[in-house]
């Protein structure tokens, strides 16, 4: 199947790993150009050495709004437009609600919620200026079924998935469509840290590999998901119940 993807012009945040980078690399194969940005510069750039297209690679603190600008700036200058913005970043710290402080909580917001809306006022006027684009965030299944220790990231990705459902009505007449991702338990290096058998509590029996979370994000981002916009999709194996 042609995807469509072809010579378009993408943005993957935090690309230099796990989940960003197995996106970058899945729209890079289907001749996407790309724009990638993380906060470390070394690992952004053996990234970007690994993509076989046009690629950008500049380190952004996407909780800084005036980043986020400059950096869409470059790409616009570089690129001439912007196709597609798949905005990420890493979670906020597992703890229990008695053990967050109001510091975590403003930390918390400012990393998964303000960094998803930094890149929504830069690129969607531009996307609805030419009436196409694709806006696709990265949150978490904890969004869908809460996971019991992220109260932080359970709550203050929701609001991402709120934000992405009022986007997507107002930016739908303009052909621009806006979804959010959720991945379950997925093999990145992250997980693999933690040494547990996360698979034994899954129904597929099997964490995800980047890649198959990837495949999702990709279709999202093509020309041939043209009649979905507004929704939470679980990429999970069946883990999460309440949907």
């Amino acid at each position: 199947m042609d995807l469509g993807l072809k010579d378009r012009i993408a943005i993957v945040a935090a690309s230099s790993q796990g989940l960003g980078k197995a996106v970058a690399l899945g729209l890079a194969a289907e001749g996407t150009k790309l724009a990638l940005c993380a906060r470390g510069a070394g690992e952004l750039q053996r990234t970007a050495a690994q993509i076989p297209t046009e690629v950008l690679a500049e380190t952004v603190d996407v909780t800084d709004e005036s980043q986020v600008n400059a950096f869409v700036e470059k790409v616009l200058h570089k690129f001439g437009r912007i196709d597609i913005c798949v905005t990420n970043c890493g979670g906020p710290p597992a703890k229990k609600f008695p053990e967050t402080t109001t510091a975590d909580w403003r930390s918390a917001v400012d990393l998964s919620f303000m960094s998803t809306l930094f890149f929504a006022r830069a690129v969607l006027p531009h996307m609805k200026e030419r009436h196409w684009g694709r806006f696709l965030t990265i949150s978490s299944v904890s969004v869908l079924q809460p996971v019991d220790g992220l109260i932080l990231s359970t709550a203050v990705r929701s609001s991402v998935r709120g934000l992405v459902k009022a986007l997507s009505n107002e930016y739908a007449r303009d052909n621009v469509l806006i979804n959010n991702v959720c991945p379950g338990y997925t093999a990145t290096e992250r997980l693999k840290e933690l040494k547990m058998d996360f698979g034994s509590q899954i129904p597929l029996g099997r964490v995800a590999t980047p890649e198959e979370f990837a495949n999702v994000v990709v279709f999202l981002a093509s020309e041939r998901a043209s009649y979905i916009t507004g929704v939470s999709i679980p990429i999970d194996g069946g883990w999460a119940k309440a949907l």
